[in-house]
């Protein structure tokens, strides 16, 4: 029997470190779901020694042996080379001990946030935020050392390669500008307009995950493979024969649960449409997390806000919760769900001034890992920088900086993914328009399997084969153009033409 390539010995590890990953994604997702308060501490230590095995297996010697000695002239295999090598480069350059720290850590910050959060309370948690901004800019600097790059970058790095802080600065830059001249205009024009109104409720919550459950079939989610539950902040994790997506159901509002449960369904099949063969290696994983959320807000804001969506949307929320036909109405919805409003809280923004939200924590979190921005200084630094590009100012530090996760969490160069992954899916959408006739039209039946599949050819089964760049040149004919997104926005709020 012929012994294995270099390059089959690595597929394997590489297999094997995937599913210790795998592991974590469902403690994590369990720890959100369904695990009881008292869980806590012990899931931290579980969690902790999963980071350590994976990075012990990460980094092991023969990994580097195969690595220097693995060929091939397969597409697919050079790619995930380059990924396995990437990917070894930045375990080596941490030591154990620093991932168990920082494991522990974030686990910790992460419980304390939640008591915080709840509380309103910054000091509470600012002890913890601190030890893991201080391990984390630790964990930054050694990368910095691997990889070349300024320490925030290889944050950065770590969510979406190939894009770092001086290429996202002039884009934010510049929809700063944008902002400042188009949300006035927006709002000058929706004051001739009377306000959007809630259709009265209360909606049943058992009514809600009944039409969130079949939503989620009607995007296309098999739920052989998937689940819907309920948790405090809706996400998507899992595995992508497994996934899992939660949202959050408020009996005064249905908005909060449907707009959730469409976000997260649009993560969820971009995982199940990762390409099978490459299951496990990382060239077969999503890649990155910009290109992750431009295939969430194409569902979500592309898509089912979309005027021929709604329309046909609209009857149904009216079948599921009854009362007066006129709330449902599109007029209505239309306006209830893209409304443009100044507003303290991200995910609750819409998606002209959401891109505000994600230029604040940009610009304060690279301020934290460059040692300019104190933890203690940073509820003032929030209020003040949200106050420059929206004009108001949170009321307390629960609608300020203690309203995300994701600090806590030890996630610090993840929020840009959120702005370049709307920016994404605004020019995705604008060519999906141009290459499949009548997609309007399949909307308002309620009926995007001609847009999922036209992204299960273009980003879904490219899997890691191409970065972020490459797949929107690939399948729009350039790389990524802030100015679709403005566009989209004009079109939207301005022309009234969507």
């Amino acid at each position: 029997m012929t012994p294995p390539s270099a390059y089959q010995r690595l597929a394997a590890r590489f297999k094997l470190i995937a599913t210790i990953g795998e592991c974590a994604s469902m403690l994590g997702w369990d720890a959100a779901a369904v695990m009881p308060p008292g869980g806590g501490a012990a899931r931290g230590d579980q969690l902790a020694a999963l980071a350590v095995l994976r990075h012990q297996h990460l980094t092991a010697p023969e990994i580097e042996a195969d690595l220097a000695a693995a060929e091939t002239t397969d597409p697919w295999q050079a790619a995930d080379l380059r990924l396995m090598r990437h990917e070894y480069a930045r375990a080596k350059a941490v030591p154990a001990d620093l991932v168990e720290a920082r494991a522990k850590a974030d686990s910790d910050c992460e419980k304390v946030w939640r008591i915080a959060r709840k509380n309103a309370d910054f000091a509470f948690v600012r002890p913890h935020l601190t030890e893991v901004v201080r391990l984390t800019r630790e964990a930054a600097a050694a990368l910095s050392d691997a990889l070349g790059v300024s320490p925030y970058d290889a944050l950065m790095d770590g969510y979406q390669q190939g894009i770092g802080a001086d290429d996202v600065a002039p884009v934010f830059a510049a929809y700063e500008d944008f902002l400042s001249t188009a949300l006035p205009a927006v709002e000058q024009r929706q004051a001739r307009y009377k306000v959007p109104t809630l259709p009265p409720g209360p909606f049943p919550i058992e009514a809600q995950a009944a039409l969130c459950r079949d939503l989620v079939q009607r995007l296309g989610l098999d739920f052989e493979h998937a689940r819907l539950d309920q948790s405090a902040h809706p996400f998507s994790g899992g595995t992508p024969s497994d996934v899992r997506i939660t949202t959050r159901y408020l009996e005064d509002d249905f908005t909060s649960a449907v707009l959730a449960v469409v976000h997260e369904t649009g993560h969820a099949l971009y995982e199940r449409g990762l390409p099978a063969a490459y299951a496990r290696l990382p060239v077969g994983e999503a890649a990155g997390m910009a290109t992750h959320e431009s295939q969430s807000l194409i569902v979500e804001m592309q898509a089912v806000r979309s005027s021929a969506f709604l329309g046909w949307l609209g009857p149904r929320l009216h079948d599921a919760f009854g009362g007066a036909p006129d709330p449902y109405r599109l007029e209505n919805l239309a306006w209830l769900w893209r409304h443009v409003q100044r507003s303290t809280i991200r995910v609750d923004a819409d998606e002209m001034t959401y891109p505000a939200h994600v230029i604040l924590r940009f610009r304060l979190e690279q301020a934290m890992i460059a040692g300019d921005l104190a933890v203690a200084d940073l509820p003032e630094a929030w209020n003040a920088g949200l106050h420059a590009l929206l004009g108001i100012t949170p009321s307390n530090d629960a609608e300020g900086c203690l309203q995300d996760i994701h600090w806590y969490d030890g996630a610090f160069g993840y929020f840009p993914s959120y702005t370049l992954g709307a920016m994404a899916a605004a020019q995705l959408m604008q060519a999906a328009r141009e290459q499949i006739p009548d997609l309007d039209q399949a909307f308002g039946r309620g009926d995007l399997s001609p847009l999922l599949g036209w992204l299960r050819v273009h980003v879904h089964g490219v899997g890691s084969r191409l970065g972020f760049n490459d797949i929107l040149a690939q399948a729009t004919g350039r790389k990524l153009d802030p100015l679709a997104f403005q566009t989209h926005l004009r079109r939207r709020y301005l022309d009234g033409a969507d």
